[in-house]
């Protein structure tokens, strides 16, 4: 029998009765669609809790990116007015196996993990493609970029398809800024957020995406984060990024290259969760950078070359 490490057991799990050949039941909190026309709540929020996505939505015709709190009524918030509270319940300790190394601290440590895997006293923080206005006007999907973290301690972002696949990291904060990856329109989906120390993290994201019309929307917007309980939340809704411009879209070329060497220009992400009573798995896909975007244009082309 597999022992499988602790932060595992709240991220992945270990997997039973379901294998990659015959996949568990899709994850009906992933199921979800967008109505349009949601409303945007006014005032400061704290989220301590419950699933929120952030994803792109034009707001009386400028192109943003907003927080989808998918509350008793669902509503969309201004990043700008909302802190994703990320209390101790979310500690997790970071396992001694080598394929964790990228989050950069020994094995043991307690770390804050907002989980790809919904747990229900943590804020459950995804993101969505999936407002009907965007996915009119959207040619294809968006492009997402970590355009800067300002925290007390280091940030990553990553996926992992269930128990014996190795994690696939999307963002760290102590990689250059950029990073981007590629998502579909009408795309909801969820990753491993890992903060190594306590405190207010202000997260810039860059969302870029190619219109119908021909025209190219972007806009960078700040996330909010108070991590641990003892942070406080009115300093996070009170923080102002620094002076320093957040960094710039990643270049057309080579962007799928780290200092490790190439990455993957598709991932496919699978994830296999259980319970006493539940088997559940998802499967998604993302893209890393506008060069993994027209490989996989090209090869949906009828016609294209092998």
């Amino acid at each position: 029998m597999t022992v499988v490490p602790t932060i595992l057991l709240a991220l992945v799990g270990p997997a039973s009765g379901a294998s990659a050949a015959q996949p568990a039941s899709p994850d009906p909190a992933l199921d979800q669609s967008i109505a349009p026309e949601q409303p945007i709540a006014a005032g400061p929020a704290v989220i301590p809790a419950g699933h929120v996505d952030i994803g792109p939505r034009y707001v009386e015709g400028e192109w943003t990116l907003l927080i989808h709190d998918d509350a008793a009524e669902p509503v969309w918030r201004d990043p700008d007015q909302t802190v994703l509270q990320v209390t101790d319940a979310a500690l997790q300790t970071v396992p001694d196996d080598p394929a964790y190394e990228f989050l950069g601290v020994a094995a043991g440590t307690r770390v804050h993990v907002v989980p790809q895997v919904q747990q229900s006293d943590v804020v459950w923080v995804g993101w969505n493609t999936q407002d009907p206005e965007v996915m009119r006007t959207i040619d294809r999907g968006v492009t997402f970029e970590l355009a800067g973290v300002e925290g007390p301690g280091a940030l990553t972002m990553y996926v992992q398809a269930g128990t014996f696949n190795a994690p696939q990291v999307l963002w760290r904060s102590t990689e250059p800024m950029g990073q981007p990856m590629w998502v579909e329109v009408n795309t909801h989906t969820h990753a491993n957020w890992v903060f190594t120390e306590p405190g207010v993290y202000l997260v810039a994201v860059r969302i870029t995406a190619d219109l119908i019309s021909g025209e190219q929307a972007s806009a960078v917007r700040h996330l909010r984060f108070a991590v641990g309980d003892a942070t406080s939340t009115d300093t996070a809704l009170a923080a102002e990024p620094s002076s320093v411009e957040p960094a710039a879209p990643a270049a057309e070329e080579g962007d799928d290259q780290d200092a490790g060497g190439s990455r993957q220009g598709l991932v496919l992400v699978g994830l296999a969760v259980t319970t006493a009573v539940l088997a559940v798995a998802l499967v998604v896909v993302v893209l890393r950078g506008r060069s993994a975007r027209r490989r996989a244009e090209r090869e949906r082309t009828p016609g294209a070359a092998a």
